[in-house]
């Protein structure tokens, strides 16, 4: 019986192996692969029986089964009887057969079977196929595939048959006529070699070891004469590759004097394969094997082959290999290996043919040339060892070659040479050399190229370099005594200074490793190495590129390290010193990077380590030497301008160390006469070299410029022998610049107590000759050069005893250059240099004269302020070589500006000096072009923030010209430009401070109201009119607050001219202003009144200007104060919508809390007299009533909108906040879905294409906007955002979701305005008994959600609303009933310690509820069941239980609802029962039973809210079934937030499940059957699964429960279903079924 379920269950899954879908194949596959694994014997007998009763089934199916067979077989090999092992093997040989045609997929797969078998029934195998294989018949083509796979999967069990099977095949060879047949012919003799030279070399573990190779060789000889002479010649290329493959592996085994005899043909014949074939792999594989075995055989005609061998392969290397085709890589290795076989055994003639190819003109030649080099170098060293001298001396013209490829290849080369000490040789030196040169050469970004066999694509030759050097130093032993200290030679070369890092990394390795060794005094040892630079040459050069850490991959560290090694070669005494320094200045590099750098810092402190260094050398002749060679290095840093910068100033600070003043001088004028002075950055280094040199050696330095001065060089004759006779007038300029630049350098660094007696008699005597010049470069060197000693000056003296005699004409002259330069553009730098300049003259002592003092300030001022602005676009703009981006010059200029009349305004700090600044100011502030304006304002605010922190009242003066210089800022805060603006205020916020400063406040003191402009700042960003408006409004107002009375009038006066400012913004500030004073100061409108009201309503329509604005909403308000009733009927009778001048008119009647409330009462009772809506009959046939707004609470919700719109209407609506609410609340429950009088719809369709309305007139959307910001406005902001938060406005508005809506207003009520509640419930429960739906449903929601908050009860409200929501249980309307349960179950989470008070009370609503008959969409029954798992937590025990049974039974068919909440709800409430099931655990124990296979596969339920049901109803009805098992992974598996993997959770179920109630099992396979027919695919999928797992862990005994054929049979259908999912779970659970068969 139980094999025929067995084979009954392997028939079906054979039946489906018909599926088109691959998944479910695979899966049928696995399932009888499973049931072989159990039944292995069987399930073969069974795919035989069934393949021969089948004998029509098309292949493709047959592949599946026959795989199924072949892993079975290989899984249980050792298991096999020999009986089914003769079923199988008879099968697949016929199955193998059967077509004489090639059918490869359904014959390779029989193949494999018998592959497999022969792993152990060998000669069963054998003895089977043999007999498909007679000689003189042609054989099947996948007998002789099988014969070769045999051969090599069981070597020893098949290399005995072979003697009989090439005795048998030979003779076949000449009857194949077909390809495919010659090619299988091929691949076994190509197998057969293998597997024979395999158990040749293991005949120790052989069966038979007295098998030898001739056993073999005169069969193979046979088979390689027709392979050879016959199939080679073929035209087809498939084929021609098949021998090749063949003819490698044979060749081992043929006769040796065979091979000998055939190499002469045989290698000619492979070789011209290589041009009938684009892949040589196969070709190149075989030759290799052919090579190989020609050598062990010691064959003498290789030699003859020679030439054309190596002809034939070189190119094979020199066609670079694409790594995206493997095979190309894989032929390129096996050339190479032909390579290493020819050169062991002919050295010199692979030598001979190789070498001269590196002088090819073809750059692939030389590239393969050199990978061959590599191979030969690396491969055949022996051979090699004598030919090293040759080989060097061949490399000289490749390292001169300029192709990057070649180069590449020539590290490459150098690498191998390396190792296998090539370099030790004469020669090898110029290998370093090149090496060197490579990791020189410029970075180059990578690009995308063909990248050569063997080498890295991106790799630059540069960077492979460096590798290969540091690799060199650092693993490379035997190259330490090579490369040290040769590489030292490298160091200083300027050409080299992109190898630097590199170097100094290796050489810093290397002589650490000397020192080691004990080397450290004979680090360098000069008298074996004359090449090597000097200790002076080296420290220079290394101390220089460090003035530059981070260039060429931060060479810095790398320089600053090698030097801290080589302390010792310097100068002994810097051990201490170095050892403790450089590592300081190594690590502060390293902390920095390019960006954080300072590079003056940088500077300064490898000056500061130079001083220390000659400090503690402190040996003059040392020192002389040094800054020798230091001036010996200057020239060839031309092009390293910044390095050749800092060299000059480590020669300044040597020169500085140095005792002798005769070699000082003699250095100095060697500088002089050198120096490139066309180039600036050359002259600021000598100029700061011979600074620096002042400090020490001031005389010498100022006698040597006072030499130069009278030498030739200035003289219009020129010398016939002067070192300059050939240097041109502009030179001559340059030069002059390069010595007035000395001048200011000597007098900023000299000290100061010697220098200042120097500066009228030595130093302005020689610059003053030179200021009538026209030479930009000069003028600004004279310019930097008058700064500099001002600079001195003021430092040596601070303005002390020191007068300045020549200051006033120093003075004149930078004004003269001020006024030289052009006006329509600034070109130079002259302008802010000179003004930096006269910022410091103006400081010293004496005074400037007044004429002198306006003169530079106007001066100044116009050549600044009215440059015209920079034009976008225009980045730069050329002007020689002192071209600067133009945006930094400007912004630099107006600095110097600001800094030069700061240094004026200090000396004279009193109202009358900022009045005398002023006046030169004040026209360009009210200057009607823009850019002009704005930097004069800019400039303001920097002098009296300046002013102001600098002023010490010591005396209570007036601030006379306040008032005036308010006038001249305030206007201006309301400017076009926003930059003006901002620096209007702090100008404004300056002059008040300096008034109050004046009044006899302390500096520090703080006025809040001052302060506040501070905030007002930010609302001046943007050009918006009302945000100017208030803005300015209120910085009017800080004026008012904060103006003394006597300045008020002159304010006013000068406010009042400022209606006439060309900008018209600043003249709309200044009426708003000028209204704000008033307002503060008190109205004088109101003997007007009665005339106002329209003819402000017509001036609003006539001009639109925000003061007239303001002032007419002033006047409503006044007028509504006297005649509120005839205000409001007069604003009611506007035509709706409102206009914005209406609209604004209202909003001016929320200014004062007592009347806006008399105005709001008067508004609501007209919301309150009127219906809301009147119904009219529709002319369209089949539609209801249509609801139409009335006009007159419409507009009184209107008007009640924009009143409460305007803030200060708060207090009012604090005081009317019930009413309020309730009517709003009201008049939205009654404007839903309620349409416009026609007469409006077309109104408000108009003025909103008018662009009139900004806000809808739609009955519903005004009442919810009034309402919002009713609670707005009544301190509710809180409300109105929660409610806002959650879509709860647009809910009220909606029909079908109105109720929502209201329950979010409710619920945000309770939260955040619960001491308002009392009022509103009290005013809200008379309107539960409203003839209107609306009204009703509106409360019965509100009161509902109040229910689900505790401050009901904090209220002593709770009693009250319970009873109101019980008596609405009986409503004639759904949804109220619907709401009023809800309301019911809300008191569990809002009151539920009163829930066991009423329990019995609630628990009876809610089973009434569930039983409601009037409730065809479950709305109710939802909703109670959904409430009841609420009220569960909290009832008494007593009050359930005697429901339970009945719930539980009411609830059990919604689990399968097609409503997803419906679902939803009863699966929760069946969790929450199951807490209760203790008193009759029995019977509910029952009902989860019902439930489980349902709440199991529901997990798979497509809805996410469905399947946190049920892990929720699962984990509370664990504890209630009696196993800790299933419990624990329900608790632990179904946690909310965790993720399920559906498979294995079933699985681990299922076993506890039949470890518990084994007896359960029939019963649980009946349910799962039920859900095959489910609508939702994956609980389809997953009932088959789970009767899987089922009978995968029941025990034998409880098998006999399930009646197996009924469910075969449902399976059976299912397998049919559409979905592949759950055809693949089907087949899946038909291979588990063997378990209970």
């Amino acid at each position: 019986m139980m094999e025929s379920r067995i084979k009954r269950l392997a028939t079906t899954l054979m039946d489906a192996t018909t599926d088109k879908d691959p998944l479910v194949q695979e899966q049928i596959y696995n399932a009888l692969c499973y049931l072989g694994e159990s039944e292995p014997e069987e399930i073969l007998n069974a795919c035989d029986e069934y393949l021969r009763q089948h004998d029509k089934l098309a292949y493709p199916h047959r592949v599946i089964i026959l795989k199924a067979m072949e892993t079975v077989v290989k899984d249980n090999i050792g298991l096999l009887e020999k009986s089914t092992a003769k079923v199988v093997i008879f099968l697949a040989s016929n199955e193998m057969t059967k077509s004489k045609e090639v059918i490869r997929d359904w014959q390779q797969a029989a193949s494999n079977v018998l592959v497999a078998v022969g792993q152990r029934f060998i000669n069963k195998v054998m003895e089977e196929v043999l007999t498909k294989f007679q000689p003189g018949i042609l054989p099947h083509y996948f007998v002789m595939q099988t014969f070769a796979n045999l051969s090599v999967s069981n070597v020893f069990g098949m290399v005995p048959f072979l003697n009989s099977i090439l005795g048998t095949m030979l003779p076949m060879l000449g009857m194949a006529k077909q390809d495919h047949m010659k090619s299988v012919f091929c691949y076994a003799l190509q197998h057969f070699s293998e597997s024979i030279q395999e158990y040749l070399a293991n005949l120790d573990k052989a069966p038979d070891p007295t098998v030898r190779k001739d056993t073999f060789s005169n069969e193979i000889f046979s088979a390689y004469e027709v392979l050879f002479n016959s199939w080679l010649q073929h035209r087809e290329a498939k084929l021609r590759l098949a021998v090749v493959e063949a003819l490698g592996p044979m060749s081992y085994l043929m006769p040796s004097e065979k091979l000998e005899e055939q190499l002469p043909k045989l290698i000619p014949g492979i070789l011209a394969l290589y041009k009938k074939h684009t892949e040589a792999f196969y070709i190149s594989k075989s030759l290799c094997q052919i090579l190989e075995a020609s050598v062990n055989i010691g064959s003498r005609s290789l030699d003859v082959q020679l030439d054309p061998l190596l002809g034939t392969l070189h190119p094979q290397i020199c066609a670079p290999a694409d790594p995206s085709v493997p095979l190309t890589v894989k032929n390129h290795t096996e050339v190479l290996r032909c390579f290493t076989v020819l050169a062991c055994s002919f050295p010199d003639r692979v030598l001979a043919f190789l070498l001269p190819k590196l002088e090819s003109s073809n750059e692939r030649t030389r590239v393969g040339t050199l990978l061959i080099m590599r191979q030969i170098i690396n491969s055949a060293p022996s051979q090699m060892e004598i030919k090293k001298p040759f080989i060097l001396s061949s490399m000289k013209l490749p390292l001169q070659d300029s192709n990057n490829k070649v180069k590449r290849a020539v590290v490459q080369v150098i690498s191998a040479m390396a190792h296998h000490g090539y370099l030790e040789q004469p020669g090898g030196e110029a290998m370093l050399e090149f090496l060197v040169r490579q990791c020189a050469l410029p970075s180059e970004p990578p690009k995308k190229q063909l990248p050569d066999a063997d080498d890295l694509a991106s790799d630059s030759v540069q960077s492979i370099s460096i590798n290969t050097l540091f690799l060199l130093s650092t693993t490379v032993d035997r190259m330490n005594n090579v490369l040290w200290p040769y590489l030292l030679e490298f160091v200083t070369p300027i050409q080299f200074t992109n190898a630097l890092t590199p170097l100094c990394k290796s050489l810093m390795y290397l002589a650490t490793k000397k020192q080691e060794e004990g080397e450290n005094a004979s680090l360098i040892r000069y008298d074996l190495n004359a090449n090597l630079p000097s200790p002076y040459a080296l420290t220079t050069r290394l101390l220089v590129v460090s003035s530059q850490p981070y260039s060429g991959e931060c060479r810095g560290a790398a320089a600053l390290r090698l030097l801290g090694v080589l302390h010792y070669s310097v100068h002994p005494a810097l051990d201490q010193l170095w050892s403790k320094k450089v590592p300081l200045l190594v690590e502060h590099v390293e902390e920095n990077t390019e960006s954080s750098l300072s590079q003056k810092e940088w500077e300064e402190k490898l000056l500061l380590f130079l001083q220390e260094t000659l400090a503690a050398v402190s040996d003059n002749t040392w020192i002389c030497h040094f800054v020798t060679e230091m001036c010996r290095q200057l020239n060839s840093y031309n092009g390293f301008v910044l390095e050749k910068n800092f060299l000059y100033k480590c020669i300044g600070t040597t020169l500085g160390a140095c005792a002798s003043k005769d070699l000082v001088q003699k250095q100095l004028q060697e500088l002089l006469e050198t120096a490139r002075y066309h180039e600036e950055a050359e002259r600021e280094g000598l100029a700061s070299c011979f600074g620096i040199c002042a400090i020490n050696h001031l005389e010498e330095t100022l006698a040597k410029l006072e030499d130069f001065v009278r030498s030739d060089v200035f003289k219009k004759s020129v010398g016939l022998f002067s070192i300059f006779k050939d240097r041109s007038d502009n030179e001559v300029e340059k030069i002059k610049s390069t010595l007035i630049l000395c001048y200011g350098y000597v007098a900023v660094y000299a000290p100061k107590e010697l220098v200042l007696s120097r500066i009228e008699a030595d130093i302005l005597k020689n610059i003053f000759q030179y200021f009538n010049t026209k030479d930009l470069t000069l003028k600004l060197c004279l310019i930097r050069s008058i700064c500099m000693i001002s600079q001195a000056i003021y430092n040596g003296v601070k303005c002390g005893d020191f007068i300045f005699s020549r200051k006033a004409e120093l003075v004149a002259q930078m004004v003269e250059f001020i006024k030289a330069e052009p006006l329509e553009a600034m070109r130079t730098p002259v302008r802010q240099r000179a003004m930096i300049t006269c910022t410091y003259l103006v400081i010293l002592e004496p005074h400037l004269s007044d004429p002198d003092r306006t003169e530079l300030m106007d001066t100044c001022l116009a050549g600044v302020l009215a440059l015209p602005p920079l034009e976008p676009g225009k980045e730069r703009e050329e002007s020689g070589s002192d071209a600067l981006p133009k945006e930094m010059l400007y912004g630099d200029t107006i600095s110097a500006l600001k800094d030069l009349l700061k240094s004026l305004l200090q000396r004279n700090l009193t109202p009358h000096g900022l009045q005398d600044m002023f006046a030169h100011l004040g026209p360009w502030i009210k200057s009607n072009k823009e850019h002009e304006r704005q930097r004069a304002v800019e400039v303001s605010a920097a002098l009296l923030d300046f002013y102001l922190s600098k002023l010490n009242v010591s005396t209570v003066i007036p601030f006379y010209n306040l008032g005036v210089l308010i006038a001249l800022f305030s206007p201006r805060c309301s400017d076009s430009l926003a930059s003006v603006r901002q620096h209007a205020v702090d100008c404004v916020y300056c002059l008040l401070y300096i008034q109050l400063c004046y009044e006899g406040f302390a500096r520090d003191h703080r006025d809040e109201m001052v302060e506040g402009l501070k905030a007002l700042k930010k609302g001046l960003e943007e050009p918006d009119f009302t945000v100017l408006f208030h803005t300015c409004n209120n910085i009017a107002m800080v004026i008012g607050k904060r103006v003394p009375p006597d300045q008020l009038m002159s304010l006013l006066l000068a406010m009042f001219e400022g209606l006439a400012d060309p900008d018209k913004n600043c003249s709309r500030a200044a009426t708003v202003m000028i209204n704000s004073l008033l307002k503060e100061r008190g109205g004088v409108l109101q003997e007007k009144v009665p005339d106002i009201m329209s003819i402000i309503h017509s001036k609003l329509e006539e001009v639109d200007e925000e003061h007239i604005r303001k002032a007419a909403q002033q006047t409503v308000y006044i007028l509504a104060s006297q005649h509120k009733s005839v205000v409001v009927s007069s604003l009611l009778g506007s035509a709706l919508p409102f206009d914005s001048h209406t609209c604004a008119m209202w909003r001016s009647l929320a200014t004062e809390p007592a009347l806006t409330s008399q105005i709001l009462e008067q508004l609501l009772e007209k919301v309150n007299r009127d219906v809301p809506y009147k119904e009219s009959k529709c002319f369209l046939l089949g539609s209801g009533a249509e609801r139409i707004a009335t006009p007159l609470p419409l507009a009184a919700t209107c008007a009640l909108y924009e009143i409460m719109s305007a803030p200060e209407s708060g207090a009012a609506v604090l005081g009317l906040y019930p009413p309020l609410f309730v009517t709003l609340l009201l008049r939205v429950s009654c404007t839903v879905g309620v349409q416009l009088p026609k007469n409006l719809q077309s109104r408000e369709r108009r003025s909103s294409s008018h662009g009139l309305a900004p806000r809808s007139l739609h009955p519903c959307s005004r009442a919810v906007e009034t309402l919002k910001v009713m609670l707005a406005r009544g301190g509710s902001e809180e409300v109105a955002r929660a409610v806002g938060n959650a879509g709860g406005w647009d809910l009220m508005a909606s029909p079908e979701r109105h109720h929502d809506g209201v329950a979010a207003l409710a619920g945000a009520m309770a939260r955040h305005a619960g001491p308002r509640l009392p009022l509103i419930v009290k005013n809200l429960i008379p309107t539960l008994s409203s003839v209107f739906d609306s009204q009703r449903i509106t409360t019965t929601a509100f009161l509902a959600e109040l229910l689900n908050s505790n401050v009901v009860n904090d209220l002593m409200l709770l009693e009250t609303v319970m009873d109101n929501m019980t008596g609405r249980q009986k409503d004639a309307c759904t949804l109220v009933r619907m709401l009023a349960l809800r309301g019911l179950g809300n008191i569990a989470s809002g009151s539920p310690e009163k829930v066991r008070k009423h329990g019995a009370k609630l628990l009876a609503s809610m089973v009434n509820g569930m039983d409601d008959k009037d409730d065809p969409h479950n709305l109710v029954a939802l909703e109670a069941m959904s409430s009841l798992s609420k009220l569960l937590d909290h009832v008494e025990e007593r009050d359930i239980q005697s429901m339970l049974l009945h719930i539980a039974i009411r609830i059990r068919p919604f689990f399968d609802s097609e409503q997803p909440d419906l679902r939803q709800s009863s699966i929760v409430l069946f969790g929450n029962l199951s807490r209760f099931s203790e008193g009759n655990c029995e019977v509910f124990f029952e009902q989860i039973l019902n439930g489980l296979v349902t709440l199991l596969l529901h997990l798979q339920d497509p809805k996410p809210e469905v399947v946190r049901a049920c892990k929720f109803a699962l984990r509370m009805c664990g504890p209630n079934m009696g196993c800790e098992g299933l419990c624990d992974m329900f608790l632990n598996h179904l946690r909310e937030e965790r993720s399920l993997h559906y498979g294995e959770f079933m699985n681990n179920v299922c076993k506890h499940l039949m470890q518990s109630y084994p007896e359960m099992l029939n019963r649980l396979i009946l349910t799962n059957l039920f859900y095959f027919k489910s609508n939702w695919v994956d609980i389809r999928a997953a009932a088959p699964m789970f009767i899987g797992f089922l009978v995968l862990h029941v025990d034998e005994e409880h098998c006999q429960q399930v009646d197996l054929d009924q469910l075969i049979s449902a399976l059976n259908l299912l397998l049919k279903d559409p979905v592949p999912a759950v055809r693949v779970k089907v087949a899946e659970t038909l291979g588990r079924l063997v378990r209970i068969l």
